[in-house]
């Protein structure tokens, strides 16, 4: 880990936030829109989709930039924070992947692996654990961060010995993510219900599901997956995994994809579909996410850009 001192790192952090306003201002992003602009020509929200760095089987490795770069319809990828050999707790590593960024025109929605050795979400390290990878992704441009909790690791809702940690910690957690611009994204074993319970404890805006149906199958709730995009709604919601297992999106499996991205067109959902699919090498990768991405443009209606 890169031990540099805190004053040269707020420096060049400094930097790259002024050189990433300016690469946005060169693209055109966060331009206020034509006034008096028709619904007819309204600018429409982007379509967003990324895939996880693990499901590409490229975790470490910087070359996931340009790999994704050259699969039609992809625009994100998403990092693991502690993972991998060279990791983003070391911010030359940091400094490395937003060149790449920047160089492929590759966004980095979000950061998932956000906890060091023996720190869940209920651990008193737990707090400086996010904090540190709310610097990575402010420094990167991510909107968010995986926070995951499973099974053993998520709290009972019914017992407030159980849950009371976990809403302090992200509660202690959220000022430092909105002020970076991030959202926490909770990723767990809980139930849609337990999961809105749990975020209107926190009570912030920074801290929101990271929605994953397939997840919701996966741990007895797959009857409530669907109503789930409505019961947490776009206030709750801040981003989305899609995946089948090894599976086409396409395919039969635990999750009506149709279904589900008709709820999302529902509630005026604009965020980013992230793929946490299953592949047995890189170049299965490229061709499944190919034909994935074609399923979800046909399903996904994005809304019109605010005017």
């Amino acid at each position: 880990m890169n031990n540099t001192p805190h004053t040269t790192f707020t420096q060049t952090r400094r930097g790259f936030l002024k050189s990433c306003a300016l690469t946005f201002a060169a693209a055109g992003i966060g331009r206020l829109p034509v006034l008096g602009a028709s619904p007819a020509t309204a600018p429409r929200v982007p379509l967003k989709i990324g895939i996880r760095a693990a499901s590409m089987k490229m975790v470490g490795d910087i070359e996931v930039i340009r790999t994704a770069a050259g699969i039609s319809g992809i625009s994100g990828v998403e990092l693991q924070v502690t993972a991998g050999k060279q990791n983003l707790r070391d911010w030359d590593v940091v400094r490395q992947y937003k060149r790449e960024s920047d160089r492929w025109g590759i966004r980095i929605p979000s950061l998932a692996g956000v906890w060091d050795k023996g720190v869940k979400v209920s651990s008193p390290k737990a707090v400086e654990s996010m904090r540190l990878s709310i610097r990575a992704a402010e420094l990167l441009g991510s909107s968010a961060l995986l926070v995951a909790f499973f099974k053993d690791d998520a709290p009972d809702m019914n017992r407030a010995e159980s849950y009371g940690p976990v809403v302090a910690n992200l509660q202690a957690a959220a000022k430092p993510a909105a002020d970076a611009g991030v959202v926490l994204g909770l990723e767990n074993s809980l139930s849609p219900a337990d999961n809105r319970k749990l975020v209107d404890m926190v009570g912030h805006p920074a801290v929101r599901v990271y929605y994953d149906l397939h997840n919701m199958a996966t741990y007895g709730h797959g009857a409530e997956a669907v109503p789930g995009v409505k019961l947490l709604g776009r206030e709750r919601i801040g981003i989305v995994h899609v995946k089948n297992g090894d599976q086409l999106i396409e395919e039969p499996g635990p999750i009506d994809w149709p279904a589900a991205f008709a709820a999302f067109n529902e509630i005026g959902y604009d965020g980013w579909y992230v793929y946490e699919s299953s592949h047995k090498d890189v170049a299965a990768c490229i061709a499944d996410t190919t034909r994935n991405n074609k399923f979800l443009a046909k399903h996904i209606r994005m809304p019109e850009a605010a005017r």
